[in-house]
């Protein structure tokens, strides 16, 4: 509707027409002077056939557009700002004396002598007009309040067309309203309203707006000079507009010729005060303001102006469609405190701009929530929040290369695109071995502890149906078959150590236990969005989730954000909170609302949240609690932060993406390294790259900051379970030994040969030795009988470790 409601250059008299208000002059001057209404009932008679008394006269409450500002989590810091008009209300004791008196002299001289019209001068008025003389008009500054007031409570474009074009009828119509504002109204109360409603040219409105464009100034500090000019503009903003030559004379001769002389002539200021303001130089130039989330690009607050403008648009609290929900954002004059942390965001940034340049096809995507909250800390990337100028592009051609023979360009260095957020056509990327965490949640819920144990084999043959030939099947069968990174791996794990070393062969196995179905539901009430429609659909029933056989390995599609909040369900003790972009949101009024506060749910209980953290501060080199993590795939990250930590790396078929997670108990970063114009591209993505990007950034964050110890399940057999005794088998027979153990409930396996005293072919020892849990695996070494050597410490699984400081791919 805001097109509708731009205000008009205006001459009241221009059609002879109108005249016919005026009736019988002297009549009605006189009948005016003793009987006003008489007078307005002859007028109104004249404009039409509704009589004055039946005309309305209450005016409908109203708010005109204000703008909304967008501020930091520290409240100081203003990031963006959203408005239809550049507008802000202030009141009369901030706006200026000069500025006051400047608009009474531009328009209603008499403003404190009549009764909100002016009858003599209407006649005035008329006889000017009517002896072909310069267009005179007739308003009081309360019936151009009236005419304002009226476009801006306008309910249809009709409405907006009878409250400013000229006719009688409409100047009788303001005349009525204008005698009972003015009963309703003090006269401060009238001028504080029309300087806050009157427009003044290039996208200001109200003296507010306009002190900012034209002088970069508050209202309060207006000079006589300046004062001047802007009451000058309010009778025509485009035809005095100072930013053009035309203009700019024009509005000097106005300023100089007739308001400040009318300023002297009302005793508002001395004959010596306008001579020096006439001195002062009218401005050719105006001030840029911004709207939107492109203006603040430059600052790397576009990516979270934009997550935060698509979030208000998807609240339904601000209205019924999005068109609503946008109108007040750019209306309501709302002040919105976000979480955006700057320190966390300025080391994000950095962090980015030392490893990726914003011209890289391949981008770096960092997300940071504070856990228990689901408060958006930071979002940054290696791009500029900008679109791409068609007439003068900067991206580059798409490293896609069916999208670059069409011609058509990449996201870098510009894009409006939601990298990190997801929305749009933007629907995630595959991160890895980070999906990891979920069948250990489900696996926890299930009952089973963190200490179950599992053989872990190079390749793993399960049960999941895939396509018969395909890479991911065993040779020769239809059957889903992983593989660990480097092709090792071998051995017995517990959850621990299996997500330490990110070991496929662990955790396929483990999914099966638990099941396929159960695994996904942790990961959407964990926040996992599935935004690509094939992934939805396989999380169905009908789609076949239990044979997803994948999708532990992080095949799905997911976004930094996403996942940062899944993480930090855990250090919230399993509460998973919405994620949301706002701290506070304050109406013009005054009032708080509550729309943004936090929106949370126990996903999981308590201790299921401490234990699954617990494995999870493997990966990262931290130390486990209630266990042995026995390596780490980004183990240098506990000395870089140097508090608590827990997370996981991620890495994709042919390194096509990488990833890390890092968490403490006050921030969750999540760092993707993707190409995202063309997920099949031939790059390797790289963990020097995306993993000391993510470190740095929390030990930023962290710097100065209490260390804060994660929390203990309060029952440790969420960890070690039911353990049982091992029987002592050294120097039995293979099949003594295997009788025993399994008649104890055991899984046994035979392990390798080992140096050992005990006769060649019986069993020199038991891995693990003297207990573990219950129905666990137990794996027999076998003599050699030789001589042994020392044993590895207990717990240390046997085989091949993956590749150190590195994630373990999905392998299918």
């Amino acid at each position: 509707m805001t097109s509708w409601l731009r205000r008009r250059d205006h001459n009241i008299f221009t059609n002879a027409t109108s005249l016919l208000i005026c009736g019988l002059l002297a009549g009605v001057v006189v009948a005016a002077a003793a009987f006003p209404a008489a007078a307005m009932t002859g007028l109104a008679a004249k404009a039409g056939g509704q009589t004055f008394a039946d005309l309305p006269s209450e005016l409908r409450n109203f708010s005109s557009p204000q703008i909304t500002r967008i501020y930091a989590s520290d409240g100081r810091t203003q990031i963006s700002q959203f408005y239809d008009e550049f507008r802000s209300d202030v009141p009369l004791k901030d706006i200026s004396k000069n500025m006051q008196n400047a608009i009474l002299a531009a328009e209603d001289r008499k403003f404190y002598e009549h009764n909100g019209v002016d009858l003599k001068g209407v006649a005035r008025a008329f006889v000017g007009n009517s002896q072909g003389g310069a267009q005179q008009g007739a308003s009081t500054l309360t019936m151009q309040y009236v005419r304002m007031s009226l476009a801006y409570s306008a309910t249809n474009p009709q409405e907006v067309i009878d409250a400013t074009k000229d006719s009688p009828k409409r100047k009788v119509t303001e005349m009525k309203y204008a005698l009972q504002v003015e009963k309703q109204l003090t006269k401060e109360q009238i001028l504080e309203r029309y300087l806050n409603i009157a427009p003044f040219g290039n996208q200001a409105y109200g003296v507010f707006a306009a002190s900012q464009v034209y002088f970069n100034k508050k209202p309060k500090d207006l000079s006589i000079a300046e004062a001047a000019m802007l009451a000058g503009m309010v009778k025509a903003p485009t035809s005095f507009n100072p930013v053009n030559p035309s203009g700019h004379k024009q509005i000097t001769e106005r300023r100089d010729n007739y308001i400040i002389p009318g300023m002297v002539t009302q005793g508002s200021i001395t004959q010596a005060d306008a001579d020096k303001a006439k001195k002062e130089k009218v401005p050719t130039k105006v001030r840029s303001v911004g709207n939107g989330c492109a203006w603040v690009a430059k600052n790397n607050w576009g990516f979270f102006c934009d997550y935060f403008y698509r979030w208000w648009l998807g609240q339904e609290a601000f209205g019924a469609t999005e068109y609503d929900r946008e109108r007040r954002l750019k209306s309501g004059g709302y002040r919105v405190v976000t979480t955006l942390d700057l320190k966390g965001q300025a080391a994000a940034r950095k962090q980015i701009s030392q490893r990726q340049k914003d011209t890289s096809k391949n981008a770096l995507l960092l997300a940071g929530v504070q856990p228990g909250t689901g408060k958006v800390r930071l979002l940054a990337t290696n791009r500029k929040y900008k679109l791409d100028d068609p007439s003068d592009p900067q991206n580059k051609i798409s490293s896609d290369p069916k999208k670059a023979a069409k011609g058509i360009r990449g996201t870098y260095p510009n894009t409006t695109n939601p990298l990190m957020t997801g929305g749009g056509d933007i629907t995630g990327y595959q991160a890895g071995s980070v999906f990891k965490i979920f069948p250990i949640i489900a696996a926890l819920e299930s009952g089973l502890p963190l200490g179950t144990t599992i053989k872990a084999e190079k390749q793993y043959k399960s049960g999941y149906i895939v396509q018969r030939g395909s890479s991911a099947a065993c040779a020769g069968t239809h059957f889903y078959c992983p593989k660990n990174s480097g092709g090792g791996g071998a051995g017995v794990y517990t959850m621990w150590s299996a997500f330490a070393k990110s070991i496929n062969t662990y955790f396929i196995p483990l999914q099966e236990r638990v099941g396929t179905d159960k695994v996904v539901a942790v990961a959407k009430r964990f926040g996992v969005q599935f935004r690509e429609p094939n992934d939805a659909f396989m999380t169905t029933k009908e789609g076949g989730v239990e044979q997803w056989g994948a999708f532990s390995l992080g095949v799905t599609a997911s976004t930094p954000l996403d996942m940062a909040n899944a993480y930090a369900t855990l250090a919230g003790d399993g509460k998973y909170c919405e994620p949301t972009p706002v701290e506070q949101i304050t109406t013009k009024d005054g009032e708080k609302i509550d729309v943004g506060k936090p929106h949370c749910i126990q996903a999981t209980p308590k201790d299921v949240a401490r234990a699954a953290l617990d494995a999870a501060r493997c990966p990262v080199g931290d130390s486990a609690q209630m266990g042995a993590c026995n390596g780490a795939t980004a183990g240098p990250t506990k000395g870089i932060v140097e508090h608590p930590v827990f997370g996981k790396s991620g890495t994709t078929d042919a390194d096509k993406t990488a990833s890390l997670i890092v968490g403490t108990t006050s921030i969750v970063v999540a760092g993707y390294m993707v190409n995202p114009d063309y997920p099949d591209h031939k790059d390797h993505m790289s963990h020097p790259i995306i993993n000391p990007t993510v470190q740095y950034t929390v030990a930023a964050y962290m710097k100065g900051k209490p260390k804060v110890q994660f929390k203990k399940p309060s029952s440790t057999k969420i960890a070690t379970g039911d353990q049982r005794s091992i029987a002592d088998v050294t120097c039995d027979s293979l099949g003594s030994a295997r009788d025993r153990l399994e008649g104890q409930g055991f899984s046994v396996s035979v392990g390798s040969t080992v140096d050992s005293k005990c006769p060649a072919g019986t069993v020199a020892s038991t891995n693990p030795s003297g207990r573990t849990i219950k129905g666990g695996v137990v794996v027999l070494e076998i003599s050699n009988g030789k001589q042994d050597k020392p044993k590895t410490p207990e717990g240390q699984p046997s085989g091949e470790p993956g590749r150190p400081g590195e994630n373990n791919g999905p392998g299918n």
